[in-house]
């Protein structure tokens, strides 16, 4: 992902269409005072008053507080969902838009010919059609509340169009001038589904690595930068299959950890055919990151903090509940904060529900109603396998036969050129990746000599759950009218990709956790490497029963962490997956915990949201005590002392002015260049996070591992290549950061800046402008539960964020607090576009208002939906 490294994975390709004419248009369009008011101005949405909305058949009010947030109140379901619809586009039509366009391969329509190869990717593996299919699978209520919602969209566009609707428009129209938004439909809700479950898709990136790692490694060297998970130092989230998620207390051995993963990591690379890992090497290299990542970049850091305390130890006697997805940064952000009330709550309108939503799709994801409370983290199972397959024409050998493929032929239309028409050909188990493009096919010849097949004959199938016609689409619906643990497992159990660790509390004091999803079984293999798909032996078989899923409810311990870590212990009956999150966000916030409850103090929401902000670097705490002794040693460079004195009482954390945590971050950065990077495949190059901690916290306990030395550098063991490593991070903060260390600060490195998911990667600096904001400085880093992430092969901007914060307290609805990343608006320049980010930057929370007293309290502003004629 570096500058200087190439890749052969497929990145969204910016938009880079608009010519020199644009700009000059859009810097005169800026500067005409009036007339740039005017057109900036013209999309913000009506937030008092009364406005008409056709299909309606009682009023809905619409109340807004101060940041912009709505909350609905409708006297039956169909006005309340035909009202969210009309209120989110309001406020967020153009990323709406934007979004359909991307899940159903038609971006070209918009952009041209430059989005061609986005457009096919999607259309190869077909999102739109499963959507499509999954619309007929809807219950009639929720096919009829996504219609409704698709009715109220469809309203606010009889009456807004162009520059009306959002900015971006506008910017579109000098382009391509003809483009006019058509009438959303339920599978445009849909087909959203599908880009969270690729964003949130498994072990796919891991596959890739290890098989792109065995070009140049041996199976052991491979399996030391894969280690295990250290199931003796880090926590489970359950207790099932050996796990314990209480095992962890504050004087953990860094060397044990260590000691753990080696032997994590050997046991897996006992267990590896060496002919499929081999030959999954490049394959997938290509295939992971081809698509635009609507959620943010994928990587390491996508994960999330959920976690759930009982009654038992708060200071109410009611459960509170905490939640912070981490999904890439992204503007707006793609979180829409709401309440959906009807006025009387009942079996007719049995909707009381607040939380954070999706642009575009109906209900609730993320939140409360009035009788319970949940979160969402990825529990990051392995639901995407790559298939080496062997093709002979229109046929694909299978057990020694030759079955046909299955072919369809898809038009991508192209504004302002061509059209180009593409075909996609699948197997059975998934449409073949290798006819995308180059980067493909050269990693088709590469395994084709591995596994001694013809290039010709020789190609990769994808197999993803997501592909199969699921029912989550009415799971959301369930979710937010539940109202105990029974009927929260039923929605649970609706909910098939993307699989996630849900949380769970109600006000009647049970706490619980629950895994759904759809799971794979397979005949053969772990899911680690490509297979033969020519052998039925290693085809999936079918997915595991929920009932196999773990599930917990009212645990001993009296609390739940859910942070990607391991969801049960090595010895559980089925496989899951091989490739957890390392733990090390998990391990922290049950020391929080952990030491609150020994002190003997109940837990707050105060508590709850200051663990959120903790930004200690168990990284750092195994690499500096290290540092510091090589420091000790006769013969330490200046530059090395230097640091050690630094580094000295540091309490191992990334707060924004550390001064040790900049240092740390830069020699971090070095170290992994220095000690990997040199010596592996560049589309693997260490970019942080928790499995890289791992990889290095064992071999601090290998100090004469061949990794350490290197002669170019003049390094023969871990004490040389800490030494080097750390000179150099010295003069390199020293230019980054001047030559006082004591004005050294990490968010003077560390920033984040929001940038729009479209016109704000044009690659043009005047739309940029208009579209993108920041930078803001900020503290936290990668694996620590302050997860504002950053790549080391890049720089030290953040990336990955938690997209937003909340804390719920089921003793008093009211006093729960939220935040997200940017604001309700999605219209440049309207005064809730990012209003919540610096709050969200300071690690604070806003009041979150919820019943009714306290929603009309709060209201900024009132709008009435009124039934039109």
């Amino acid at each position: 992902m570096g500058d200087d490294t190439p890749r052969l994975r497929l990145h969204h390709r910016v938009l880079r269409v608009v010519g020199g004419v644009l700009v000059v248009l859009l810097v005169l369009v800026v500067i005409a005072g009036g007339v740039a008011v005017w057109t900036v101005t013209r999309s913000f949405p009506q937030t008092a008053g009364t406005v008409d909305v056709p299909g309606l058949s009682e009023p809905v009010t619409v109340y807004r507080d101060d940041d912009g947030v709505p909350q609905l109140y409708a006297s039956n379901p169909d006005d309340l969902f035909r009202a969210q619809g009309y209120v989110h586009a309001q406020d967020r039509f153009w990323e709406m838009d934007f979004r359909r366009h991307v899940t159903a391969g038609r971006l070209s329509e918009l952009f041209g010919a430059s989005q061609v190869p986005t457009d096919t990717f999607i259309r190869t593996l077909g999102w739109r059609q499963v959507a499509e299919q999954e619309v007929k699978l809807l219950d009639p209520t929720s096919r009829k509340y996504y219609q409704d919602y698709a009715d109220g969209v469809n309203a606010y566009l009889k009456r807004h169009s162009g520059a009306e609707l959002s900015l971006e428009y506008a910017v579109l129209g000098l382009q391509n001038p003809s483009y006019t938004p058509e009438p959303w439909t339920p599978a445009d809700s849909v087909a959203w589904l599908k880009a969270m479950a690729w964003d949130l898709r498994s072990n796919l990136e891991d596959e890739i690595d290890r098989a792109l790692l065995a070009t140049k490694l041996k199976p052991e060297q491979v399996a030391e930068l894969h280690p295990g998970y250290p199931y003796t130092a880090h926590p489970t989230i359950t207790d099932q299959g050996g796990g314990d998620p209480r095992t962890v207390t504050p004087d953990v051995d860094p060397q044990a950890v260590a000691s753990s993963a080696s032997a994590d990591a050997s046991a897996g690379a006992a267990s590896v055919d060496p002919v499929a890992y081999a030959a999954q090497l490049r394959q997938v290299a290509a295939s992971v990151e081809a698509l635009p990542q609507l959620m943010g970049p994928a990587g390491d850091d996508i994960g999330s903090n959920s976690w759930v305390v009982s009654g038992a130890h708060t200071a109410s006697g009611k459960p509170l509940l905490a939640n912070d997805p981490h999904l890439g940064a992204a503007l707006p952000s793609v979180w829409y904060q709401m309440g959906l009330h009807c006025r009387t709550v009942d079996q007719a309108c049995p909707f009381d529900v607040a939380g954070f939503s999706f642009s575009g799709f109906p209900g609730v994801i993320i939140g409360h109603n009035n009788k319970i409370s949940w979160g969402f983290t990825n529990l990051g199972p392995d639901v995407a396998d790559l298939f080496v397959e062997k093709v002979s024409g229109d046929t694909y050998e299978y057990d020694g036969r030759q079955l046909p493929l299955v072919k369809r032929t898809e038009r991508i239309k192209v504004a302002g050129g061509k059209d180009v028409t593409i075909t996609v050909r699948s197997t059975g188990h998934g449409p073949i990746v290798t006819d995308i493009g180059d980067a493909y096919a050269v990693i088709a010849k590469d395994q084709a000599g591995k596994l001694g097949v013809p290039a010709q004959k020789f190609q990769l199938s994808l197999g993803w759950t997501a592909l199969t016609p699921g029912t989550t689409a009415n799971a959301i619906f369930a979710f937010d009218t539940a109202w105990d643990w029974t009927s929260f497992r039923a929605a649970a159990r609706q909910f098939q990709v993307p699989s996630q660790n849900l949380v769970y509390a109600d006000t009647d004091g049970n706490i619980g956790y629950q895994a759904p999803g759809l799971i794979p079984v397979r005949g053969a293999g772990d899911g680690t490497l490509p297979v033969p798909g020519w052998e039925s032996r290693y085809s999936w078989t079918g997915t595991l029963a929920f009932d196999q899923l773990p599930s917990v409810l009212n645990p001993p311990s009296g609390y739940i962490v859910t942070a990607n870590n391991a969801a049960v212990g090595p010895a559980y009956p089925v496989l899951i997956t091989a490739d957890w999150d390392q733990g090390y966000r998990a391990n922290q916030i049950e020391l929080r915990l952990a030491k609150l409850l020994a002190d003997g103090k109940k837990v707050t929401a105060a508590d709850m949201s200051a663990i959120q902000s903790d930004t200690y670097d168990a990284n750092a705490a195994n690499l500096v005590p290290v540092l510091r002794a090589v420091a000790a040693k006769p013969g330490a460079s200046t530059e090395l002392q230097q640091a050690a004195r630094l580094l000295d009482g540091w309490d191992y954390r990334d707060d924004a002015d550390s001064a040790e945590a900049a240092y740390f971050a830069v020699f971090w950065k070095e170290l992994l260049h220095d000690t990997f990077a040199r010596k592996i495949p560049a589309d693997t190059a260490p970019t942080g996070g928790d499995r890289w901690f791992s990889v290095v916290a064992s071999l601090l306990n290998q100090p004469d591992s061949s990794w350490w030395a290197d002669s170019d550098l003049g390094t023969s063991d871990r004490d040389s290549m800490i030494a080097y490593a750390a000179g150099q991070a010295w003069a390199e903060t020293r230019r980054l950061l001047g030559g006082d260390p004591t004005s050294w600060r990490w968010d003077r490195l560390h920033t984040l800046t929001l940038k729009n998911a479209s016109f704000g990667v044009s690659g043009v600096a005047p739309i940029e402008w208009l579209f993108n904001r920041g930078p803001w400085h900020v503290g936290g880093g990668s694996s620590i539960v302050d997860a504002t992430g950053w790549d080391t092969t890049v720089g030290y901007q953040v990336d990955r964020v938690p997209s937003m914060r909340m804390v719920v307290d089921l003793s008093d609805f009211d006093r729960s607090t939220w935040v997200n990343l940017t604001g309700a608006s999605g219209h440049a320049f309207d005064a809730h576009y990012t209003d919540q980010t610096d709050l969200w930057a300071a690690g604070r929370t806003r009041p979150w208002p919820f019943s009714a007293a306290a929603v009309k309290k709060a209201a900024d502003q009132t709008l009435t939906l009124r039934p039109a004629g």
